[in-house]
């Protein structure tokens, strides 16, 4: 239940850290923030799919500039977020995808062995966030000191999660957690997971590749989050430092927004003075 009036002003302060991790001289993430447009995309560079870093990049420059261009329309109706995002989405998948058959045909190569990505998106607008998601990179909330994972992985672990077949303690060390089974850029078409919820003033939510959640578990993250949330910097740096030491076996990709109200946000020091509500 909010607490906030449904047009009080809300205030939103992010931080972002991305690493190659211990074992890769290549980070193949990549990840966007627009402070004004209170846009945050995170995207992963699939294994096992030449040119990630590619794909990666691809998804979080078609994005925000599409996304920029939408939302900066005076036109743009507000009811409408949630198509314009899945409709930016699906251009960005329709962009790696041509490229992918392109690199395929100048390198005499199969168009199974071209590039993908994985998507974690949030939109903030009109005091709600907006979610899109694709493959197996993550959103969490973290709500009155509760992580909860907002996300459900494209997976074939996950898949067989669902179906009984193995338990959420084996796959956590089978070599099989990293086949996604829906990404950007893998069939000209694309399925986005969307969804839309109310931003609380106190939320605090994380996006990330799996290089930090393969690496430390949800208590963890959870207790990182609950101790550092007044320094997200801090808090990224320090779940990126987890991931490492813990073996920093892929890539690690944070992102941490926080919001707040108008009057709170005055009160920060050096707050990131971005607004929205109206």
């Amino acid at each position: 239940m909010s607490t906030t009036a449904p047009n009080t002003p809300l205030s939103l302060e992010i931080a972002a850290r991305t690493d190659p991790g211990r074992l890769r001289s290549l980070n193949e993430d990549s990840i966007a923030t627009v402070g004004e447009l209170g846009l945050l995309v995170l995207s992963d560079g699939m294994g096992g799919y030449q040119s990630g870093d590619v794909a990666s990049h691809i998804t979080t420059q078609v994005i925000v500039e599409g996304l920029t261009r939408a939302l900066k329309d005076k036109t743009h109706q507000d009811g409408g977020v949630a198509d314009v995002l899945e409709e930016v989405v699906k251009r960005a998948n329709r962009a790696i995808y041509l490229e992918g058959e392109s690199r395929a045909q100048r390198e005499h190569t199969s168009r199974e062995q071209a590039m993908g990505s994985t998507l974690a998106l949030l939109l903030f607008k009109n005091n709600h966030v907006t979610l899109a998601h694709i493959g197996d990179s993550r959103i969490y909330r973290l709500r009155a000191n509760r992580l909860e994972l907002l996300t459900h992985d494209h997976s074939l672990l996950q898949e067989q999660i669902d179906q009984g077949i193995l338990s959420a303690e084996a796959a956590a060390t089978s070599h099989n957690r990293h086949l996604v089974t829906r990404g950007l850029g893998l069939q000209a078409e694309v399925d986005v997971a969307l969804d839309v919820c109310e931003a609380l003033p106190g939320d605090l939510y994380l996006l990330c590749s799996d290089g930090l959640n393969d690496m430390v578990d949800n208590a963890d993250i959870e207790l990182v989050l609950n101790s550092l949330q007044a320094n997200l910097p801090l808090a990224a740096s320090q779940l990126v430092m987890i991931a490492n030491d813990n073996g920093g076996e892929d890539n690690i990709s944070v992102i941490l927004a926080k919001v707040g109200t108008q009057t709170s946000a005055a009160k920060k020091h050096g707050f990131f003075g971005w607004l929205f509500g109206h």
